[in-house]
């Protein structure tokens, strides 16, 4: 804000994705106290997104690209609050991940030093955008999650990773206000009239805690009040939809496919097309932590569902109308067998896919037609993974010993020979059970939840990795003796 126009200035990235778009609109409406920079690539298709908002009296519109460091540096000039929302997303992200690795991580890297460069590196606020993605794969009964639960990301999941990266370098960017927020599975239109292989990918059996576009609208628009409580800055937060969006995939499946008029899915696909494991989502212990600093929520499933089904074309909310023998085989057997598409993995033999959607070939052969299916019920009694270190106790009451047990915990020790008491945020040097030497702070250890970045990207070594390292391993140990005594902890 300026002496002469006291609105808080937001520089808003990915305006032109479907959350910026939702952002904008909520921006739109708070207009005597924010006032909106669009960060956007000067293409045809961005110019043709953001005609919605010409009228748009509190934006401004930066034509630019992230990559270009020069670029960057002045659109951040004279901003109060940097919303770091754009990236490259899968689909897309699947396709063409050495794109996303160039965008999502070298964004970032532009915008922290555009922000270090100045001359008060603390007058803005840097919110980075991360994802569910980074914590991989959850299926039940081991389905609950938190801040601080092990990074491992599921195979192929690029945007995963270069999500894990970004994150790293935000946290331990010595950035003075700085937030991470790890958003969910965004509920909008778009995703009912989506077509693309990587819907084989999501078991049926998995859960995931949504976030409409218009709440995450509402929580960046939050983030741009004069009330925010200073608590917010410094920490990591997952974003999601609370009780009310703790949803099964099979329940998004069956209402989605029943507000279509659709009386049975099952008659549009075969039971096995769908992975059994390695996507991405779990239900949340601690997303109420973010709406209690910046209330956003507001929709409900029902009625999200219905303003969805509303915005689409009369030919797509017809769909129960088509026979789903005829969906079955002209539209959804050929997208399964399209490139990333699981039933490809199996008709052209490729192990190391079959291995990540199925566990195996013999696993893909038993998994039986929709007689033997039993719509899943996981519980909704939430669940802890150990962290191992004493939670209760402050950061900043931290010391060497914290650090020992954390980094048993996880298989490997501490290499710094010294440590300073009360400082979790200055990076030590540690080592991993197969002797990899890293760097990380505590913050980024035991909040977090990293460890040893090679072993993150070894995504197919991660059951071999859970054999020295007990903090990875409890995602391995379905017994549920297992579980309540992490639940204990």
């Amino acid at each position: 804000m300026t002496a002469t126009d006291p609105r808080t200035r937001v520089l808003l990235t990915g305006a032109t994705g479907n959350w910026g778009r939702a952002a904008l609109r909520e921006f739109r409406e708070r207009g005597d106290r924010t006032r909106v920079v669009a960060f956007a690539l000067d293409t045809p298709q961005d110019r043709a997104v953001l005609d919605e908002f010409h009228d748009m009296e509190n934006l401004e519109i930066f034509w630019g690209d992230l990559l270009n460091s020069a670029d960057v540096q002045r659109a951040i000039r004279d901003v109060d609050l940097i919303l770091h929302v754009g990236a490259v997303v899968s689909p897309l992200a699947d396709q063409h991940p050495e794109l996303a690795q160039r965008v999502n991580i070298g964004s970032m890297q532009n915008i922290i030093r555009a922000v270090a460069a100045l001359p008060d590196p603390g007058s803005v606020g840097v919110v980075g955008i991360g994802s569910v993605a980074e914590t991989g794969d959850r299926t039940p009964p081991i389905h609950w999650g938190r801040v601080g639960d092990p990074i491992r990301v599921s195979r192929f999941d690029e945007y995963g990773q270069t999500k894990v990266v970004a994150e790293k370098l935000l946290i331990e960017s010595r950035l003075p206000k700085w937030a991470w927020l790890r958003q969910t599975g965004i509920f909008h239109p778009g995703m009912l009239a989506l077509r693309d292989p990587i819907m084989t990918h999501s078991t049926l059996g998995g859960v995931m805690e949504w976030a409409t576009a218009e709440d995450s609208a509402r929580l960046l628009a939050g983030l741009a009040e004069r009330d925010l409580p200073d608590e917010f800055w410094g920490g990591i937060y997952n974003i999601g939809g609370g009780e009310e969006w703790r949803l099964t995939n099979w329940r998004l499946q069956t209402a989605i496919s029943g507000a279509l008029g659709v009386t049975d899915v099952r008659g549009w696909y075969d039971r096995n097309w769908f992975a059994t494991q390695n996507f991405h989502g779990h239900w949340y212990t601690d997303s109420d932590r973010l709406n209690d600093l910046v209330p956003f929520r507001k929709d409900t499933f029902d009625e999200a569902l219905a303003r969805a089904v509303a915005t689409l074309p009369s030919s797509v909310r017809s769909a129960g109308r088509v026979p789903g023998w005829i969906v079955k085989n002209l539209v959804m057997r050929p997208l399964t067998r399209k490139p990333r598409g699981t039933m490809h993995a199996i008709a052209h033999h490729d192990e190391a896919a079959i291995r990540a959607h199925f566990g195996s070939l013999e696993a893909w052969h038993a998994i039986g037609d929709w007689t033997t299916f039993a719509v899943p019920e996981p519980s909704r009694t939430p669940a802890y993974l150990d962290h191992g270190f004493d939670e209760d106790k402050a950061a900043e009451g931290w010391d060497r010993t914290d650090y020992v047990h954390a980094a048993e915990f996880r298989g490997g020790e501490v290499v710094s020979p010294v440590v300073q008491e009360g400082r979790p945020r200055e990076p030590l040097i540690w080592s991993c059970a197969f002797g990899h030497i890293f760097a990380a702070s505590p913050l980024l250890i035991l909040i977090g939840g990293h460890w040893c970045p090679d072993c993150t990207r070894d995504t197919a070594g991660y059951e071999r990795q859970a054999e020295h390292n007990p903090f990875l391993a409890q995602l391995y140990s379905h017994t549920p003796a297992r579980r309540d005594e992490a639940a204990r902890r």
